[in-house]
């Protein structure tokens, strides 16, 4: 191990030693500003600026997907142009324009929100909280095969080839496999693991109606954020960010931090329909009303301004580590902060949140 730890060391370094310059000069991009959003009576929220709306581009991507919706067995697969996930791709993913590389994104989107309205929050779709954690563990199988275990495997695959979902999870990382590299792939079924694990616990608090408090809500959320969907950035840009500057402190706060503020903007958009399930499902503006015993509205003002504190936070770390030598996280940052722009102006334009 230590033969593996000579020469630099520390942030950047992995670049200098393969003879990458010192210093690396970014292109002027855009900035960020403060958005209003709903119905305009709420605090407006920071957000970096929209880089790409393309909407012949989009509809390319979702007519692909649509096809790939029917062969993975759901039904109705047109009803996925209405998740609009095409559109998803193309706002968020801005440094391509090719359609195989963003049906990267638009495949695991479309299967993340397919598991989480079916298995996980929506009960009028068949969302059962004490089912959840076995359905789970069927979708880590399916984006992660096991070992083949004779006949075994065969009923799981019987299984996984039956249930549109987990068929889809397979389909999605079939693509990501086929088009990145293991190290990538692996990052993006164990952020996938941790954001189920979340899941579950969301799914005892509905099950026990023991909601938690608000910082417990947000320390679980953390872990199933757009995190997850970020994950594919490099993947979908057809490079790779080296993993010592991906699993840096530093990078991964910045991760998280872009992750987090992004789902406080579905939490912000969505708090009607949660409110609404027979189930309510947990919320970060309706565990804050809970626990301060306040307004909707005053709840919603605070959760902008934490999301507000997120965006700066990521903003004034992406300027720390401009001196860092690397290309390929410079690109990195630059895709995350374009997927912030892009996830809010999906949300704040998406029937399902209207």
């Amino acid at each position: 191990m230590k033969d593996l730890l000579t020469g630099p060391s520390g942030l950047g370094t992995s670049a200098a030693r393969l003879g990458r310059p010192e210093a690396v000069t970014l292109p002027p991009e855009p900035g960020y500003a403060e958005r209003p959003w709903g119905d305009g009576t709420a605090p407006p929220l920071y957000v970096p600026v929209l880089e790409r709306e393309d909407a012949l581009l989009a509809a390319a991507v979702d007519e692909r997907l649509v096809a790939w919706a029917g062969e993975c067995g759901f039904e109705e697969p047109e009803r996925f142009l209405g998740g609009m996930f095409g559109r998803l791709a193309v706002l968020t993913h801005v440094d391509t324009d090719d359609v195989d590389q963003l049906l990267i994104a638009a495949r695991l989107n479309a299967a993340w929100w397919a598991a989480d309205d079916l298995y996980a929050d929506d009960t009028e779709m068949g969302a059962v909280p004490t089912e959840l954690p076995p359905r789970l563990a069927l979708a880590m199988a399916a984006m992660d095969p096991v070992a083949p275990a004779a006949e075994f495997t065969v009923d799981l695959e019987e299984r996984i080839a039956s249930d549109p979902v987990l068929a889809g999870l397979r389909s999605g990382i079939a693509h990501l496999t086929s088009r990145s590299t293991a190290t990538v792939v692996q990052r993006v079924c164990y952020s996938t693991f941790a954001m189920f694990v979340s899941w579950g616990a969301y799914a005892a608090w509905r099950h026990t109606g023991n909601y938690p408090p608000a910082w417990q809500y947000l320390a679980t959320r953390q872990h199933d954020t757009f995190y997850t969907s970020m994950t594919l950035i490099d993947a979908v840009g057809g490079y790779e960010l080296p993993a010592p500057l991906y699993y840096d402190p530093r990078v991964r706060q910045l991760l998280t931090a872009a992750g987090t503020a992004s789902v406080m903007v579905n939490d912000l958009v969505s708090v009607e329909k949660d409110a609404a399930d027979e189930q309510p499902v947990c919320n970060m503006v309706l565990q804050i009303a809970a626990d301060r015993e306040c307004s909707i509205a005053e709840a919603t003002a605070r959760t902008v301004e934490l999301h507000n504190q997120l965006v700066r936070d990521f903003e004034a770390g992406h300027k720390a580590l401009l001196a860092v030598p690397s290309v390929e996280l410079h690109r990195f940052l630059k895709g995350t902060k374009a997927w912030m722009g892009g996830g809010f102006e999906w949300h704040t334009t998406h029937p399902r949140y209207k």
